[in-house]
C-alpha cells in the first residue's frame, strides 16, 4: 500500500511546486519585466500621487469632466471587487428606468444638446468597470465640458482627438478614449479654479 501511496504524495508535492509556485512566479516576473506598467495596474498619477488606473473606470458625476461609462457594480459604481453587469435584460422595467433616468441627467446637464445621445453613455457594460467611451460619446459631451471650463470647443475637441485610441489591432471594437486621462487633461489645461 505505501508503493502505490508514494509516487502519488511525490506527484501531487511536485505538481504543487510546479504549478502553485514557480509558474506563478515565473509568468509574474516575465509580466513585470515584459509589461511593466499593465503588471502594476497601469496607474495614472499627477504630482506623483496616483489618482487611478486606466483599466478601471471612475465616477465623474461634475459637468465640468467627461462622464464615463455607467456602472452596474454594486454596493458602489466601479467597484472592482463586484465586478459584473446588471444581468437585466431590455425588457425589464427597472433597466428601463436606470436608461431613462440617465438619459434625462444628461439632458439636464446639456439642455441646448441636440444630438443624439450614444449609447455607451446610458447602458452599463458587461463588467460594470469599464474606463473608456467611444468617441461619439466624448463629442457628444465636449460642448458641455468646454462650457462649464470657458474654453473653446475646438480645444476640447483637440484634447479628444490627442486622446482617442483606434481600433485594437486595427479591425476590432471602435475608435474610443479613456476618461481618466481625458479628464487628466482637462485638468493640465485648465485647472480647477475659475
Amino acid at each position: 500500500m505505501i508503493s502505490t501511496i508514494r509516487p502519488a504524495l511525490v506527484l501531487f508535492g511536485v505538481l504543487t511546486i510546479a504549478c502553485g509556485m514557480a509558474y506563478p512566479l515565473a509568468v509574474t516576473a516575465v509580466g513585470s519585466l515584459a509589461f511593466p506598467s499593465q503588471a502594476g495596474g497601469s496607474i495614472l498619477e499627477v504630482d506623483g500621487k496616483p489618482v487611478g488606473s486606466a483599466l478601471i473606470g471612475q465616477q465623474f458625476t461634475s459637468p465640468r469632466y467627461f462622464w464615463g461609462r455607467p456602472s452596474a457594480t454594486g454596493p458602489m459604481p466601479y467597484n472592482a471587487n463586484g465586478s459584473g453587469g446588471s444581468n437585466q435584460g431590455p425588457l425589464n422595467p427597472a433597466y428601463t428606468d436606470a436608461v431613462r433616468a440617465r438619459v434625462e441627467a444628461l439632458k439636464a446637464a446639456d439642455p441646448g444638446n441636440p444630438a443624439p445621445i450614444p449609447v455607451d453613455l446610458v447602458t452599463a457594460s458587461g463588467s460594470g468597470l469599464d474606463p473608456e467611451i467611444s468617441l461619439s460619446a466624448a463629442e457628444y459631451q465636449a460642448r458641455r465640458v468646454a462650457a462649464e471650463r470657458r474654453i473653446a470647443p475646438q480645444q476640447v475637441q483637440a484634447l479628444i482627438a490627442e486622446h482617442a485610441s483606434g481600433k485594437v489591432l486595427g479591425i476590432f471594437g471602435e475608435p474610443r478614449v479613456n476618461v481618466l486621462a481625458l479628464n487628466l487633461a482637462l485638468d493640465r489645461k485648465t485647472p480647477h479654479t475659475r
